[in-house]
């Protein structure tokens, strides 16, 4: 049991710390995935994404972005470990254009894939990216995050992850001592593998990130990356033994996250466009509000591939989506 004074310096050191960042958490409210397929990294002349997007995205009523970074595929030297400049300098661009956009934005590095298959040979450009990225950024306000690493899994085990993320945030501590950065659990970020996280407690400005994309069967049916090619036609009729689903698996989360005093933001879920229009919209919406009722953050996978909120060519939201995670009363 602590002693008075004991006691009177753990409350000092560690509660003025907590209301920062579950206030941020707040303010990141509902979001939507980008950049992380748009050949804009590779050629700016090719992108999909344009300035005017990020001016789009707020005036739907998104208060933030997860711009998905891919820096092995872009850097300087092949399989080396320099982010080339070009790379670093649309990746400028794109945090002013969502800052001057009054949005949020967490920079994801989303290797998840090479990351997983060969993390020990990789550790090392994964750290030396990281400093490259968090002195980049150092001078960026506050509303600029950092998520260490999109869906860790395979060979890099919850174990092996725990490690890796504090040898990642120590770097960017270095240089980014008061960053927020969001971090989520093994597994891919599974809501049942939180309890196999383990955060430095003294770190006080972190966000954990889970995501949701159960059942599978339905969300990702059509998807060939998921070898679901060929299972179409799944429903989802928004029963309310279907909804208890999601409420019993977020119910679990939000228990961990009161346990443990950590801001949970949802940062992926959706339905590939395979699916039927109208179950999308129906599973959108109650994720999105079951997310929002616990007060957690969200982010829609994703603007305008494959899981497609906006539709770039026709110039237009999907109109049942964004009514679906923005309900038309709380629309600008």
């Amino acid at each position: 049991m602590l002693g008075g004074s004991a006691l009177q310096r753990s409350v000092s050191t560690a509660m003025p710390t907590l209301p920062d960042v579950f206030e941020k958490n707040r303010r990141l409210g509902r979001g939507v995935n980008v950049l992380g397929y748009d050949p804009l990294w590779k050629d700016r002349t090719k992108a999909r994404f344009q300035a005017e997007h990020f001016k789009l995205i707020h005036e739907a009523g998104f208060s933030h972005v997860r711009i998905n970074l891919f820096p092995f595929r872009d850097s300087e030297n092949g399989n080396g470990e320099t982010i080339g400049e070009a790379y670093l300098r649309t990746l400028d661009w794109a945090l002013d254009g969502a800052l001057a956009n009054h949005l949020l934005a967490i920079l994801d590095f989303h290797e998840f894939r090479v990351m997983s298959a060969d993390p020990v040979g990789n550790k090392g450009r994964f750290l030396s990216m990281w400093k490259q990225i968090a002195e980049r950024c150092k001078e960026r306000p506050g509303e600029v995050m950092f998520e260490i690493l999109n869906e860790p899994h395979g060979k890099l085990t919850p174990e092996l992850w725990n490690d890796y993320l504090r040898a990642a945030l120590a770097i960017i501590r270095d240089s980014n001592p008061n960053r927020t950065v969001v971090v989520g659990p093994g597994f891919c970020n599974n809501v049942g593998h939180l309890g196999e996280l383990k955060l430095p407690e003294e770190d006080h400005k972190l966000i954990v990130a889970v995501h949701y994309y159960e059942p599978m069967q339905f969300t990702h049916q059509g998807a060939a990356y998921a070898a679901m090619e060929d299972k179409v036609g799944v429903p989802w009729d928004g029963t309310p033994q279907e909804r208890q689903v999601v409420t019993r698996d977020f119910e679990k989360v939000q228990a961990w996250a009161k346990e443990h005093q950590r801001p949970i933001y949802l940062g992926e879920f959706g339905a590939y466009d395979k699916a039927e229009m109208a179950a999308r919209a129906r599973y959108a919406d109650c994720v999105a509000r079951e997310a929002e009722r616990l007060g957690w953050s969200w982010a829609w996978w994703q603007f305008d591939d494959n899981f497609i909120v906006y539709d770039i060519r026709a110039k237009q939201w999907v109109p049942q989506l964004r009514n679906a995670l923005i309900p038309p009363t709380a629309q600008p």
